[in-house]
């Protein structure tokens, strides 16, 4: 093996597996860093750990591949806190932090926590390295763990504050590169035949059934798959948020997103089919809107790539172990064409036409300030063919969720998994793996503040991403709930969710971006076209009504 340093090991590994961005806050690894620039790779600095763990969760989730993120001892359990929504969204991201040296463990070394059991909670794989002959095995299982069955975050703690002990030293050391798991995912195993054929039974024999497309269907790029699945079938669509993009707005089978953040139409359907088809989907609390929606006792039919996924939340009438992709197309030569299920099409699409009927009133507002429902309309109709979509948490889940469509099969969505202001950091993280694509990001004015430093970090870095800013100069998601604890409102209660409103369009200028203001739907489509050919990042600063608070789930009476 040839003598070289933990540093260059590390560097020629992550090119290996493709990473050609690296995410970091200092002071981390400086040897591998400078070997990276070597090597082409591009060193984001971020201002916060937090934010460096976002953006490699959005680049890992744009490109279907693993991503790497640093931050040296004293910021280690900062990138872990960043790791839950990777973790939730299940997403390949390798962190690498530095640690004190083992001598200096439990003697209350200068800015030292336990770094292990952070890590524990929101990885599949966590590895304390030593010393440089063992960085090529824990490196290539962080990849192997990152990638294979639910992909997951997974965590190298490297001995000396930034990593130093492994990567400043020389060694007999040899890069190897697996390149299976590059990409995701790295099986495509298929179910059984004899459960395909059992499942086929059940769907064939239900009256009004439902497929519930979720995550695994876009890990799997099944999208077409799925499509060719509920044509076949005649069977009805909704989709978790993580697969927003997998099927067509428009399509008579398209039922939209159900759980939490949902249109009642979704909700409505599913309390009423007789069987759901779960594919690629842990069937979590935010999808079932806790458990509910499908009610307990629904039929269900489950194809997940990991078996301890099925039948979770839900017992299963039959379960499919396998890749979503291969395991559908398995299922589309095997089934025979289902006769259209008219009376309960015609039910599904007098629901969802009753449900847009309802929200039109504001969907087609010209009011200002502006609905967060016409801004999604605007977005829709104008949003570039292949722009991804990067969407914050909730009012900007629910917005993005229910009424903004993707109406060209090009563009992709990504979505927070729970931490506000993960949608700009990650909208930088998107830009990077595919810096050719138009990138907007979709958050509201409490989620901006979150990691506002980051405009600086785009700017300084050369990533030109677009936010659009929901500024209703609040965070009135909240204002039902505090009101209801102080009886009505009060000047107390307006603490509680009120801000004042801040010029983000002035705030990008001095930092280097542009920034633009809008008061109305009709400047919607100007600024986005001055924003995709902008030479910087670009914030769009949307004065919109704080009156407009999304609705809450429907459920059954």
């Amino acid at each position: 093996m040839p003598k070289m340093t933990g540093a260059k090991l590390l560097a020629q590994t992550v090119h290996g597996y493709g990473i050609g961005t690296v995410f970091f806050v200092p002071y981390i690894a400086p040897r591998a860093l400078m070997e990276m620039e070597s090597l082409g790779i591009k060193r984001v600095q971020a201002r916060g750990e937090k934010a460096a763990a976002y953006m490699a969760d959005a680049y890992a989730r744009v490109r279907r591949a693993p991503s790497l993120c640093m931050a040296q001892s004293v910021g280690a359990v900062n990138l872990a806190a960043g790791l839950q929504d990777a973790w939730l969204s299940c997403s390949p991201v390798v962190a690498v932090t530095g640690r004190e040296w083992q001598e200096h463990q439990l003697r209350h070394a200068y800015q030292e926590v336990d770094h292990m059991a952070p890590f524990s909670a929101v990885t599949d794989y966590n590895a304390y390295v030593a010393k440089p002959e063992e960085l090529s095995h824990h490196l290539r299982q962080a990849f192997r763990a990152a990638t294979t069955g639910t992909p997951r975050p997974t965590h190298l703690d490297l001995q000396g504050i930034d990593g130093g002990a492994v990567v400043n030293v020389e060694a007999d050391l040899e890069v190897i590169v697996e390149e299976q798991f590059a990409s995701l995912p790295p099986f495509r195993p298929t179910a059984d035949q004899e459960s395909i054929e059992e499942a086929l039974a059940l769907l064939s024999r239900a009256q009004r059934p439902v497929i519930v497309a979720g995550g695994g269907v876009t890990t799997s790029d099944a999208r077409a798959e799925l499509i060719a699945m509920a044509e076949k079938l005649s069977i009805p669509v909704a989709t978790a948020l993580n697969a927003k993009a997998m099927f067509p707005a428009d399509h008579p089978l398209a039922v939209g997103v159900p759980g939490s953040y949902s249109r009642a139409c979704s909700n409505q359907i599913l309390c009423q089919a007789d069987l759901v088809f779960y594919i690629g989907s842990h069937t979590g609390g935010q999808l079932t809107n806790n458990y509910t929606i499908p009610p307990p006792g629904v039929r269900v039919v489950q194809l997940d790539i990991n078996p301890a996924e099925i039948g979770r939340n839900y017992p299963v009438q039959a379960g499919l172990q396998g890749d979503v992709r291969d395991t559908l197309r398995r299922m589309l030569a095997t089934a025979e064409s289902a006769p259209p299920r008219d009376d309960w099409i015609k039910r599904v699409q007098t629901l969802v036409r009753e449900w847009k009927a309802e929200v039109s009133e504001h969907y087609n507002s010209d009011k200002s300030p502006m609905r967060p429902e016409r801004l999604c309309k605007e977005l829709s109709e104008h949003l570039p063919s292949d722009a991804i979509l990067v969407s914050d948490t909730g009012h900007s889940g629910v917005w993005t969720g229910t009424m903004l469509d993707l109406r060209h099969p090009d563009q992709s969505y990504i979505r927070c998994s729970g931490s506000l202001g993960w949608g700009m950091p990650a909208s930088i993280g998107a830009k990077c793996a595919a810096p050719e694509r138009p990138v907007l990001c979709f958050t509201g004015d409490a989620g901006i503040w979150y990691h506002l430093a980051e405009l600086e970090t785009a700017a300084r870095c050369g990533v030109n991403t677009v936010i659009a800013v929901n500024n209703n100069h609040s965070l009135n998601q909240e204002r039902d709930g505090v009101e209801a604890i102080y009886g009505g409102t009060t000047a107390g209660s307006d603490e509680l969710w009120l801000f004042d409103d801040a010029d983000f369009a002035s705030i990008a200028d001095s930092m280097g971006c542009l920034g633009i203001t809008v008061t109305k739907p009709s400047e919607i489509a100007g600024a986005l076209e001055r924003a995709f050919a902008a030479d910087r990042p670009v914030v769009i600063d949307v004065k919109t009504d704080v009156e407009g608070i999304a609705p809450r789930a429907w459920v059954p009476s």
